[in-house]
């Protein structure tokens, strides 16, 4: 994450020291006379060491030292009326950011979120203040009930939150951390680059179960976030040993239409393995009819599956999801969250959107595919466009958290 450091504008200096002034008269300036000194407020001895400290900043011309100094004392004088602090606290939050002092940023934009008046720029100023100062567990706690608080009422977390989120995680070196942020990031913001952060993350946890990795990359390939050559050989092997050779000769031909295979001896292994699932994809074409035949004939679904896994590859998504139905309603299956993510995905290529949603949510049994399962239906809801009722959107939040400060009000 970059570490954007919030712009306070000149104007908003230029009224904290008109106001500074006005304190200054009341706080710094000694009484004239004995009669007066008797009559005026006097000041607290705690208050000797900020307003020397102030008096030495203006004198070395450093002014936004010398404001904060200044209002902070004025603050702590317990001469400030009650209904001017919470404007008070505010600013000094903003300057003390801007200063760079993010503890005194910390202390005086949770003062006024206890107090209940803190806008969503104070809560920004909180919350990258924690991550500046290093603070990677106070970042990610302080983000997080503010991403769950805005969720819960249906309102879309900002990007910055979700990224600050992020970055905390990374920070704390907490893997599944990382992971939930970027889901969030994908659900809230889908971005090619952010899909990929993801799914390579998957991919990564997925490895030692091949079954569960070529789910995982049918929906890499359906984002359309593979990247290198070997990505694509593997899926294509891995369609192979999984009975659809046709799925295997649709990914490399994908991947040849694209140029991902650029030097030679990448090019000649995927015309190998192309050429080999063609003959295999032959064959296998041939025989369907009668292999559809036998598994509808059969009294468990172990053969349904294989011929819905067939016409999956071959793009003949209605008679896939025919099949794969009719495979899982049988029984007699090993593993029917494989199963069923798969026949979501037939429903979706072939147009059935309602029903695909509905299959997804039913994938159980694997953590992994009824993770993927849930990723497969946010991305068909995101893939769909305007035909997302506006039930299955969050509700965008009132007010946008901010990156810049302006003025604290």
């Amino acid at each position: 994450m970059r570490n954007h450091t919030m712009k306070v504008p000149a104007r908003f200096f230029a009224t904290l020291i008109l106001g500074a002034a006005v304190a200054a008269s009341a706080v710094l300036v000694p009484a004239t006379s004995a009669a007066a000194e008797e009559k005026g407020p006097k000041n607290s001895p705690a208050l000797a060491k900020p307003l020397k400290e102030a008096n030495d900043a203006l004198k070395a011309k450093n002014y936004s030292e010398a404001i904060s100094k200044v209002m902070e004392a004025k603050l702590d004088s317990g001469l400030t009326p009650q209904s001017e602090q919470p404007t008070l606290v505010k600013q000094l939050a903003t300057i003390n950011y801007q200063l760079k002092n993010y503890d005194k940023a910390v202390s005086f934009g949770n003062r006024a979120i206890q107090g209940g008046y803190a806008d969503d720029q104070i809560k920004t100023i909180v919350g990258q203040s924690y991550y500046l100062k290093g603070d990677w567990k106070n970042t990610l706690k302080f983000e997080q009930d503010i991403v769950n608080t805005q969720i819960k009422a249906g309102q879309t977390p900002t990007n910055e939150s979700l990224a600050l989120i992020y970055s905390a995680c990374t920070k704390l070196q907490d893997e599944a951390c990382q992971t939930q942020a970027v889901e969030k990031m994908v659900t809230y913001y889908p971005k090619p680059d952010t899909w990929a952060q993801l799914l390579y993350g998957i991919r990564k946890d997925t490895s030692g179960n091949e079954t569960n990795l070529f789910q995982t990359y049918r929906l890499m390939l359906d984002t359309d976030v593979l990247k290198e050559p070997s990505d694509y050989t593997e899926m294509a092997e891995l369609a192979l040993d999984q009975g659809s050779p046709g799925e295997a000769q649709s990914v490399l031909e994908k991947a040849q239409a694209k140029s991902v295979f650029t030097d030679q001896r990448s090019k000649d292994r995927a015309q190998r393995l192309l050429e080999s699932a063609k003959k295999r994809a032959t064959a296998d074409q041939a025989g369907l009819p009668k292999l559809e035949k036998e598994a509808d004939a059969a009294t468990d679904g172990v053969k349904n599956l294989a011929v819905g896994r067939a016409y999956l590859g071959y793009g003949q998504y209605d008679k896939a999801a025919d099949q794969l139905s009719k495979g899982l309603s049988k029984g007699g299956i090993k593993n029917e969250a494989d199963a069923r993510l798969t026949l979501g995905i037939a429903q979706l290529k072939g147009g059935h959107k309602d029903d695909a949603l509905k299959t997804f949510k039913g994938v159980k049994g694997d953590p992994a595919l009824e993770r993927l399962a849930n990723l497969w239906g946010l991305h068909a809801k995101q893939a769909a466009g305007p035909a997302v009722s506006q039930s299955e959107k969050p509700k965008a939040a009132k007010h946008g958290r901010s990156q810049k400060v302006a003025r604290a009000q």
